[in-house]
């Protein structure tokens, strides 16, 4: 059984957010834990994401949401830490004027392609993050690509609910990466 670890955004991810919905249903999926959700500091949220790895029992599968996708990148750089693999969800563009101030120590994005196997999950309509830049970041950092259609910001307010299509993609990436055939660009 792969490790699954949950990497919410900035703010967490309130009870109706799929991270959430997917907890619930599997107390075995672990959530990493930053000392404060509300005024993110990169620092921290590395060390937390390292503890968290360094806690599973396997390499595990990092699934980030929003802010927590530009996380990933910044931990790659730094840590050896083996994964099995990362999906990362609403990857937003630091350079979007909705970005959060207060998550402006992320913005330095590492391009560096990703010693793992990685999917980028995409909204059309996402306003932190427009296609166009996720599709450059999918190829900075070697990742594939699924774009799900409208979704908003791929969150509790975009009304997916337990969102079943994000599962599929999960075990679907899990089992790729479990079976060694990686995960292809689209």
């Amino acid at each position: 059984m792969t490790d699954i670890i949950h990497l919410p955004g900035i703010g967490n991810s309130g009870r109706r957010h799929w991270h959430s919905c997917w907890e619930a249903d599997d107390p075995s999926i672990r959530r990493f834990a930053p000392a404060c959700w509300d005024e993110p500091d990169l620092s921290d949220w590395i060390a937390a994401l390292e503890h968290a790895v360094r806690a599973a029992r396997t390499p595990p599968v990092l699934v980030a949401h929003s802010l927590a996708c530009l996380l990933v990148a910044h931990w790659h750089r730094v840590s050896d830490r083996p994964i099995a693999g990362a999906v990362l969800v609403a990857v937003p563009d630091p350079a979007s004027p909705v970005f959060p101030a207060q998550a402006a120590g992320f913005a330095d994005i590492p391009r560096m392609r990703f010693r793992f196997p990685s999917l980028i999950v995409a909204s059309t309509d996402d306003p932190y993050g427009s296609l166009p830049y996720v599709r450059r970041q999918a190829e900075h950092w070697g990742s594939a690509l699924t774009v799900i259609g409208a979704a908003g910001h791929i969150n509790g307010q975009s009304g997916l609910g337990d969102w079943p299509d994000g599962r599929a993609l999960l075990r679907d990436f899990v089992a790729r990466v479990q079976g060694g055939t990686g995960v292809t660009r689209a």
